[in-house]
């Protein structure tokens, strides 16, 4: 007994000796840090943290920047991270230095789950080669093709939004919007109706939905891919559901023969990888991925913008009459022209994504020793992390930093915004790639909603917006539930 409790106090002391020592890695590099504590580091307890990593990260960027510091040290278990504050020291992170820093720090395993091998993901020669193969289907000519099919999508957008007004139904925003851009992606990326609106039991709603929920076993998975990768990798932990992977991997390859075997093609995201020839669970990967930042961080921007005009009336109705006005001097018509018009749209959405970046934190990892413009050096493996949230709600770049306000992005405004503090879509050689795809289906599906409807707060609705602390993307906390009216004109 004498023995054992011992070796339990040896192995006690021995932990606390390791952690206080891991603990002055940034002091000893002369990086300012915020004191870390056992065991989780500066990272808060994913049991019982209330604002999860999202506002974790944002409230250590905003205590760094009170003390004055350009980046800070900080500790997720005992590995060490670094937090970049200063949007010049990002500048050099992401763009002009980016050949240290070109990995996303994603940590899979694609023998375990052969989906997450897809662009966000790669890095090195396999990121490069395959950015240049997918890059093609994003070009204007591109978005041009794609804009009838969103258009016959957003029919059944109309559809159940009239419906709705006919019996008297509130909206749950966010799910609606997801019908629709779930609708897209399976038109747009694999020619399939998917029908989502006539039917909320279609497999590619269910299973989208069931890859971003909310869930306690999906953060402390996050939580243990920045304290220790090794136990991530050996664990053979992942974060795409089984169920969901299994279905979009059958799908793809099914989709894949029938087209090879009836010699079918189709102008669409589908027939590039086919044109590919890769690996086939290569392309599954690289369609999962379409789909899976297609149709979330779009509804959710749409989500989060209809938040915020039902709340600024005013700001609505000069949007309603910019897409009507613009509509009746284009014959009548939504068309790709038309709604490239539309600059008062764009500041909203820029607005909206300033306020609320779905993808909150910019992530990379140093692959080779850097020497900061301090002379400190990050070594090689250490993840580097920006907090969009606290960046592009800095009151130094964003006057009155939480006000909705469009006009921060009129084109008398937006040439004085700082560079490196609006980065929405990231920045540099691995900025979004699909960043015109998201904006042209954002840009649509909030046309086809205001143009004859007025949206407003429903009782339920709380102002400012309180954010889920268990999803991987900036999402509300519970339902957005808005009223709608239906608009006489005349």
């Amino acid at each position: 007994m004498e023995f054992l409790i011992i070796t339990l106090l040896t192995f006690v002391y021995m932990v606390y000796y390791y952690y206080k020592k891991s603990f002055q890695y940034w002091e000893k590099k002369g990086v300012a840090q915020i004191k870390p504590s056992f065991p989780f580091g500066n990272i808060e307890n994913p049991i019982t943290s209330k604002g999860g990593t999202v506002m974790n990260l944002a409230d250590l960027h905003q205590q760094f920047k009170a003390n004055g510091e350009k980046i800070g040290g900080i500790y997720a278990g005992c590995s060490p991270m670094i937090l970049i504050i200063d949007p010049e020291w990002l500048k050099l992170i992401v763009s002009k230095d980016f050949k240290y820093f070109n990995s996303h720090a994603a940590i899979f395993d694609e023998k375990v789950e052969p989906l997450e091998a897809h662009l966000f993901n790669l890095e090195g020669a396999r990121w490069r080669e395959m950015r240049v193969k997918v890059t093609p289907t994003f070009t204007s000519g591109k978005m041009k093709t794609m804009f009838n099919t969103l258009l016959e999508c957003g029919v059944q957008l109309e559809e159940f939004i009239e419906t709705s007004h006919k019996n008297k139904k509130d909206l749950d925003i966010k799910e609606i919007l997801a019908c629709f851009t779930t609708d897209v992606i399976g038109s747009c990326a694999f020619g399939l109706e998917c029908n989502s609106f006539k039917n909320p039991k279609a497999e590619f709603r269910s299973y989208g939905r069931k890859l971003f929920e909310s869930s306690l076993k999906f953060r402390i998975r996050n939580i243990l891919t920045m304290i220790s990768p090794s136990i991530v990798k050996s664990l053979k932990l992942h974060f795409t559901d089984k169920c969901s992977s299994k279905f979009f991997r059958a799908f793809i390859k099914d989709s894949f023969k029938y087209r090879k075997s009836k010699n079918v093609t189709r102008n669409d995201f589908m027939q590039l990888l086919i044109n590919m020839e890769n690996p086939i669970d290569e392309l599954a990967a690289q369609g999962f991925f379409f789909f899976l930042a297609g149709f979330e961080t779009a509804s959710t921007t749409m989500s989060f913008c209809l938040y915020e005009l039902a709340h600024h009336q005013n700001v609505q109705d000069k949007l309603r009459n910019e897409i009507n006005e613009i509509i009746k001097k284009n014959d009548g018509k939504l068309s790709y022209h038309a709604m490239m018009e539309m600059k008062y749209m764009d500041q909203i959405i820029n607005e909206t994504l300033r306020m609320y970046p779905p993808i909150h934190t910019l992530p990379r990892l140093c692959t080779q020793n850097y020497t900061l413009p301090n002379g400190a050096i990050i070594e090689k493996g250490t993840p580097v992390f920006t907090s969009l949230l606290a960046l592009q709600r800095d009151e130094d770049y964003f006057p009155e930093p939480n006000k909705f306000n469009p006009d921060r992005f009129s084109k008398k405004n937006k040439r004085h915004i700082t560079p490196f503090t609006f980065l929405p879509f990231g920045e540099g050689p691995r900025i979004c790639v699909g960043l015109r795809f998201g904006m042209m289906q954002t840009r649509v599906g909030l046309s086809l909603f205001l143009k004859n409807y007025k949206v407003a707060p429903h009782e339920s609705t709380r102002y400012p917006m309180q954010f889920d602390n268990q999803s991987a993307i900036l999402s509300p906390k519970g339902k957005i539930i808005l009223k709608h009216e239906k608009l006489k004109f005349d």
